[in-house]
C-alpha cells in the first residue's frame, strides 16, 4: 500500500512509538496520583508515581515542541484529540451572547461547537472569507475586528487545501482589537517550526496526525490567563477532599484516569520528532508535495486546488476532476493500493471557499515523512492511467 492519508492520521508511526505503548501497557499498573499505601516507592508495576513522572516527561516534551518552558507544563492538557481541546475553549469560555469570529477554512471541529453554542447561547459568529490560498478577504476582517469579539479561533492550515493562514498576524490583530485567541494546529503541529506566540491564549492539537504518535491522543495548551471551564468533572487523584473540581492545572480539566499508554506513545513520538528535527522533516515533506502537486496538476482535466506551486503549504493536496468523476478516481486509486481520502474531509465550510462543495468535494492525498519519492511517482503515473482510461477499470 502506497499511504497518502497522513492529514487523517499518520501511518506508520515513528520508530519507538509501538514499542513505547507496549512498556506502559505490559510493565505499569500504576494510576497518577492515585498510589496506595506503598505503591509509589519503588518502580514496578503498581506505582503511582511512575505515571506521574510519565505524564510530567510528556507534559515538557509537548511543550518544548512549541517553544514554551517546562515550568510551564502543567499548562499543557491532555485530551483525546484537537476536538475535545477546541471544546473545552469553545464551550468552556463563549458566554451567552458573545461574539466569535473564526475562517471560511474550518474544521467541524470548529465549526460545529460554534453552531451549536448559536444555537443554544446565542452566540453570533462571523466568518471571515478566505480564498483558495489562505488569504483573508480584507473587508471581512476589518468588520470582524471593529465588532470587537470576544473569542477568534482560527485554523493554521486547512485540512483540505493545504493553505496555511496567516495566523500570526490575525492573532496579533484580535488580540489587540481586546479579543482572546484560540489556534487550531491540526494540520500544522510537526510539520513545521511551532513557537506559541504572546498573543495565542489557547494552541489545540492531536497527537496522531504530524506528531507521529498514537491515534486517540491530544492537548490543549493554555498560554493566557483566561481559563476555560472544565468540560467534564471527576476524580482526579487531587483534592479528594472536595466534592466540586479542582481549580489547579492540569487536573482542572482531566478528571478520570488519563490515558497512558497514549503520553508514552507522544513522549516516544517527541523524542523521534527532535532528533530528525521539524524543520528538517517539514523540508522533506515540503518537497515530496511539491513533487505531487507537479505531477497531478499536468494531467488533462486535473485541477489542484489551495497554494499556486512554490508557495508555503501544509503537506496537503487536494484535486478536483469533472472527468473521470471523483468517485472513478477514487476507485482506481484504491484497486491500485494507493490511500487516499475522498469528500468533504468534515470540512464543508473550506470547500465552499475553494467551489467543490456542490461537485462532492475533492480527492485529497498527504503524504507524511517516510513517503518516499517512489511513491510519489508511482501515484502519478496511476493518476495518468485512470485518467488516460477514463476510470477505474473494475
Amino acid at each position: 500500500m502506497i499511504y497518502l492519508n497522513n492529514a487523517a492520521t499518520s501511518f506508520p508511526k515513528a520508530p519507538g512509538v509501538a514499542e513505547a505503548l507496549f512498556a506502559q501497557v505490559s510493565s505499569m499498573g500504576g494510576n497518577p496520583g492515585r498510589a496506595g499505601p506503598g505503591s509509589g516507592r519503588r518502580s514496578g508495576p503498581g506505582n503511582a508515581l511512575d505515571a506521574d513522572r510519565l505524564l510530567l516527561a510528556a507534559r515538557e516534551a509537548l511543550c518544548r515542541l512549541i517553544g514554551v518552558p517546562d515550568a510551564d507544563s502543567e499548562r499543557m492538557i491532555f485530551t483525546k484529540n484537537a476536538t475535545e481541546a477546541i471544546n473545552i475553549v469553545l464551550l468552556g469560555i463563549v458566554q451567552p451572547g458573545d461574539t466569535v469570529v473564526t475562517s471560511s477554512l474550518e474544521h467541524n471541529a470548529v465549526m460545529r461547537p460554534l453552531r451549536w453554542l448559536e444555537k443554544t447561547r446565542g452566540t453570533k459568529i462571523l466568518v471571515i472569507r478566505c480564498d483558495g490560498g489562505g488569504t483573508p478577504d480584507r473587508a471581512d476582517l476589518a468588520s470582524a475586528l471593529a465588532r470587537g469579539p470576544n473569542l477568534a479561533v482560527f485554523t493554521m492550515a486547512s485540512n483540505v487545501s493545504g493553505a496555511l493562514l496567516p495566523w500570526e498576524e490575525l492573532a496579533r490583530l484580535f488580540r489587540k482589537a481586546g479579543s482572546l485567541v484560540c489556534i487550531d494546529a491540526s494540520q500544522a503541529i510537526g510539520h513545521m517550526e511551532i513557537s506559541v506566540a504572546s498573543d495565542i491564549d489557547y494552541l489545540c492539537f492531536p497527537g496522531h496526525k504530524g506528531l507521529l504518535g498514537p491515534t486517540g491522543t491530544g492537548c490543549l495548551y493554555i498560554a493566557g490567563d483566561t481559563i476555560p471551564e472544565a468540560l467534564i468533572r471527576g476524580g482526579t487523584g487531587s483534592r479528594s477532599d472536595l466534592e466540586i473540581q479542582p481549580g489547579e492545572l492540569p487536573d482542572r480539566f482531566e478528571a478520570g484516569t488519563q490515558n497512558l499508554p497514549g503520553a508514552a506513545g507522544l513522549l516516544a513520538a517527541t523524542a523521534f520528532l527532535a532528533s530528525k528535527g521539524v524543520k528538517t522533516i517539514g523540508a522533506r515533506e515540503s518537497a515530496l508535495t511539491e513533487r505531487l502537486i507537479g505531477g497531478l496538476g499536468a494531467i488533462s482535466g486535473i485541477r489542484v486546488h489551495g497554494p499556486l506551486p512554490g508557495f508555503p503549504r501544509a503537506p496537503v493536496v487536494s484535486i478536483s476532476s469533472e472527468r473521470p468523476p471523483l468517485d472513478e478516481l477514487a476507485r482506481g486509486l484504491d484497486l491500485r493500493g494507493i490511500a487516499v481520502r475522498m469528500g468533504l474531509h468534515c470540512a464543508p465550510a473550506a470547500h465552499r471557499s475553494i467551489g467543490t462543495f456542490s461537485t462532492g468535494g475533492t480527492i485529497r492525498f498527504s503524504p507524511g515523512f517516510f513517503t518516499t519519492e517512489a511513491e510519489i511517482d508511482e501515484t502519478i503515473r496511476a493518476m495518468e492511467d485512470i485518467v488516460a482510461r477514463g476510470g477505474s477499470d473494475d
